[in-house]
């Protein structure tokens, strides 16, 4: 069973998504939870603490993943390129709500979302030793997850760019050992 805390942050995603922060009232938020505003409260002292958790949460998580990538098989290019193709994944979910909560002025949603794409190119970077080239990588990788944010199809040539992107990488270190 997950933390009250967890819930909580899980129902305020979901109405974000729903309905935008218009919908995502702390008494809706403690009832898509199963629990009262007073439970609410003593987890989250305010609305603007919630949104403030979620955030951390986004970060968090969005932190764990490009971690994880270090360690992938196919290497870590390969490995962003890939998670950058997935619309349907709980990090992506995670971004859509809080992409609902720009412009809401209890909290910085776009300082969190600068701070989550800076760590992911501290991440390749580690790996990739040309910045240009590092930032390239993650351009490419935001240009594919733009696409499935929007739920743009998938293009044959998407598995062609991000192989060309893998093999360009590949032969830069090669050239520079």
């Amino acid at each position: 069973m997950k933390p009250t805390r967890e819930v909580l942050l899980d129902a305020l995603e979901t109405l974000l998504l729903d309905g935008g922060s218009s919908a995502a009232t702390l008494e809706a938020v403690a009832a898509a939870a199963g629990v009262s505003k007073g439970g609410l409260l003593y987890h989250f002292g305010s609305k603007e603490a919630l949104y403030q958790g979620f955030l951390d949460r986004l970060l968090v998580e969005s932190k764990a993943e490009a971690d994880g990538t270090l360690a992938a098989p196919e290497g870590v290019v390969a490995a962003y390129l890939d998670v950058s193709s997935v619309a349907e994944d709980p990090s992506t979910r995670s971004v859509l709500a809080a992409l609902r909560l720009a412009g809401v002025q209890e909290v910085d949603v776009e300082a969190a979302l600068v701070e989550s794409f800076e760590y992911w190119y501290e991440v390749i970077s580690r790996r990739v030793t040309d910045p240009v080239l590092a930032r390239l990588v993650q351009l490419v990788g935001d240009g594919l997850y733009l696409h499935a944010l929007i739920g743009t199809a998938t293009r044959e040539q998407d598995d062609e760019v991000v192989a060309r992107v893998v093999a360009l990488v590949a032969e830069h270190e090669r050239d520079a050992a």
